[in-house]
């Protein structure tokens, strides 16, 4: 075992390998690593997704991913996959090994007993308790570290935990901004009718995004007018999202669908401290958590709202709606990624509601511009994913 103390000094910098010494076959593992990390979307939160492979001789003799919060890292479901003794092999992983006590052990400590020789991750830790130390760790025991996150595997492995990555760094979760329009831009007609734009395959999808996530989100316009369930509904689904209204009044149905199921699924409310005092104890004791931000303008609260979310270890948050809503999210500078389904209708009407609402912007110029973008056919529909950040 490798005691705390022996490594209470500053880690030593790890090898990141120039694109000389990339061999195709270090690429392809962690590729593979990457892929092994995506079966556990939904269900290691607060945890990330990884995966592990283990090769001796050019052969891949183990693999393994982490399944679920609480259960064995990657790395020891790996090396306890190896269908031969893993001793002198190489370990690719695609997020830097754990080096502190959890609930499972450290991952460093599995590896300097298996024997292994040398470890290739694809992406840093950009935690506290981690952040290099753990491959300090493995170097001072003697083991080669090759970090290839400059490579485009790298990103890969780092934007499947953007939530991770993001929650790490501010405390905050990761926003995902999901909507539905005509070619028009609308997403309601003139008289709140929206039922339905997206065909059934985007609602599908939209469905698995809510199963990917920590928790769903909706203004309390959203909330009366549809009255809707929130949850995922569609087969495999790990476990259901925390469903989060952002109502300032507190002023949610106690009779609303919401409310109801919250013994199945819990539900946060998201209020000012102008709310009633009667209206917040009747919703908690209705069984639903409510949280009073602080702020001087909704976008404040909105940003007090996700450091709330973030301390219950909500790291990833899908944003449904409304309009409005959305509008001061993206005055607050959190969303992150926005994934928008396209349908072949038209709408018009001047009242008809767009997208995101709010002040908005004068100049084109500062205008938010994607960093990434992705359009995929679904259908009849066309979803337009745009990155906004990468973390």
């Amino acid at each position: 075992m490798v005691g705390p103390l022996l490594h209470s000094a500053p880690v030593p910098p790890v090898t990141r390998m120039p694109p000389s010494t990339v061999t195709d076959q270090d690429v392809r593992h962690l590729r593979r690593a990457v892929e092994l990390a995506l079966r556990g979307r939904g269900s290691t939160s607060p945890n990330p997704l990884v995966g592990a492979v283990v090769v001796k001789d050019g052969r891949a003799i183990g693999e393994g991913f982490h399944v679920r919060a609480g259960e064995a890292h990657a790395e020891r479901a790996a090396l306890e996959a190896c269908t031969e003794d893993p001793a002198g092999a190489t370990l690719y992983v695609s997020l830097e090994p754990c080096c502190h006590e959890g609930r499972t052990p450290p991952c460093t400590d599995a590896i300097v007993a298996a024997g292994i020789g040398r470890v290739v991750v694809a992406s840093d830790d950009p935690t506290p308790k981690a952040s290099g130390r753990g491959l300090g760790i493995l170097r001072d025991e003697g083991i080669a570290v090759d970090v290839l996150d400059g490579e485009e595997v790298g990103r890969a492995a780092r934007l499947i935990n953007q939530p991770f990555r993001k929650h790490a760094r501010t405390g905050r979760p990761a926003v995902v901004f999901k909507s539905a329009m005509t070619l028009d831009g609308k997403v309601a007609t003139r008289n709140g009718d929206s039922q339905w734009i997206s065909g059934e395959a985007s609602r599908a999808r939209a469905h698995r995004w809510r199963a990917d996530c920590d928790a769903v989100a909706v203004g309390i316009h959203t909330a009366t007018l549809d009255d809707p369930l929130l949850t995922a509904r569609i087969e495999g689904v790990a476990r259901q999202p925390r469903r989060v209204v952002f109502d300032s009044e507190a002023s949610l149905p106690l009779d609303s669908k919401l409310v109801r199921s919250v013994s199945e699924v819990p539900v946060i409310l998201v209020c000012s401290r102008a709310a009633q005092r009667a209206r917040v104890e009747a919703l908690r004791n209705a069984g639903v958590e409510v949280i009073v931000t602080t702020g001087e303008n909704e976008a404040a609260r909105v940003r007090s709202a996700l450091d709330e979310l973030g301390a219950r270890d909500v790291h990833s948050l899908l944003l449904e709606g409304g309009p409005h809503l959305a509008g001061v999210f993206l005055e607050a500078g959190e969303i992150d990624e926005a994934r928008m389904f396209v349908a072949p209708l038209l709408i018009g009407g001047r009242e008809a509601r767009a997208a995101i609402e709010g002040e908005g912007i004068e100049r084109i110029a500062d205008a938010v511009r994607a960093v990434d973008v992705d359009v995929e056919r679904i259908d009849d529909d066309v979803l337009i994913s745009a990155r906004l950040r990468e973390w």
